[in-house]
């Protein structure tokens, strides 16, 4: 499990990383009326310290973070009530890349035009999508989450104590507080433990967040650079290839043979062409890399060749929706038209939310 764990955190974070770990825990059914005493969780607290401090967090530390902490119910409530999952399409981005958020990101953008320029030239992520994941994940740090994270993290790992994750999460933590970066009352989050503008779990913020403004501290909670440079760090890291679009929109020729769409192979963009397949806004396809065909809701919504950025865009949340809406917001924000093509149940014009869940 503790192998299965880990492969999964690699691939996923915040709501998509739990629905992956409730399922594995047994089910969203297993989960529900899920509670522990105070008595419990005191006992699993107690019994973290000789780990916390094998890992060199000091007591003074560990007193701190625990300081008045009770289990938090809502916490466990949480693990069968997210209705977020039974999202439409059109639903989903209908929230994602909505009016209000693009006309907020191009704002945000506007703001801090110089730091994105400055991110963009240290890691060469493409400040699109950088602007794509800080409106997704916080709504351009307008809302990260305003739970302990030691408190929502203690409480997942005290009812799961055959699992690893949380126990692991909440260490790392413990690190984080050790190191100065903030202090418990400032570590907040997200029910599950995800921190900051960039919704990094623990041991995420522990590997890629960065001290952009060169204060000292690694701050993604109240410092815009240093929450978009960690952003951009993850990208990097993860594989990002400077200069190369996410992807296009595309239209099939009439009468596609959905049999040579070559499902999750990404071949030269001179392969598509040569099958008919077009970008819808009129533009040739590229002369070089490779892309893969995705078709999110089949033939009757919006299809889409992706590059290889894309995939890395998964690294940061395994969900093709989550992915979508992060290129398709950053396109938005950036000044680009709506897709063409409306996602079923959607107006065909006039429409600013034409992505997919």
């Amino acid at each position: 499990m503790t192998g299965i764990f880990r492969a999964i955190h690699r691939k996923l974070t915040g709501r998509a990383l739990l629905a992956s770990l409730v399922v594995l825990a047994g089910g969203v059914g297993q989960a529900s009326g899920t509670t522990i005493s105070d008595a419990a969780f005191q006992r699993f607290v107690a019994g973290l310290w000789p780990l916390a401090h094998a890992r060199g967090i000091s007591r003074q530390t560990f007193e701190s973070a625990f300081a008045g902490v009770t289990p938090d119910q809502s916490v466990l409530d949480n693990l069968h009530h997210q209705a977020e999952f039974h999202k439409t399409k059109a639903q989903y981005l209908g929230s994602a890349v909505s009016a209000k958020r693009i006309a907020k990101g191009r704002l945000q953008a506007q703001q801090w035009l110089g730091t994105l320029k400055k991110v963009t030239r240290a890691y060469g992520v493409d400040s699109t999508i950088i602007m794509g994941v800080w409106g997704m994940e916080s709504n351009f740090g307008g809302f990260a989450g305003n739970k302990s994270v030691v408190r929502s993290l203690a409480t997942l790992a005290s009812v799961h104590y055959r699992g690893v994750y949380f126990r692991n999460e909440l260490l790392y933590a413990l690190k984080i507080l050790q190191h100065g970066d903030i202090t418990p009352d400032k570590m907040t989050g997200s029910w599950a433990g995800a921190m900051g503008q960039t919704q990094f779990m623990p041991s995420s913020f522990a590997t890629y967040a960065v001290d952009f403004e060169h204060n000292g501290h690694r701050n993604i909670w109240t410092s815009v650079p240093d929450a978009l440079a960690s952003t951009a760090n993850f990208l990097h890291r993860h594989g990002w290839i400077a200069g190369e679009r996410w992807g296009y929109e595309i239209e099939l020729p009439r009468g596609y043979n959905l049999a040579r769409r070559h499902p999750g192979q990404y071949l030269a963009f001179g392969f598509w062409a040569k099958q008919g397949i077009r970008r819808a806004d009129g533009h040739p396809l590229p002369h070089f890399g490779k892309a893969a065909l995705v078709m999110p809701v089949g033939v009757a919504g919006p299809k889409f060749l992706v590059t290889h950025n894309f995939k890395v865009i998964r690294t940061y949340n395994n969900s093709l929706s989550y992915a979508l809406g992060v290129a398709l917001l950053g396109d938005r924000i950036a000044g680009e038209p709506p897709l063409v093509t409306p996602w079923p149940g959607q107006m065909p014009t006039g429409s600013i939310a034409r992505g997919a869940n």
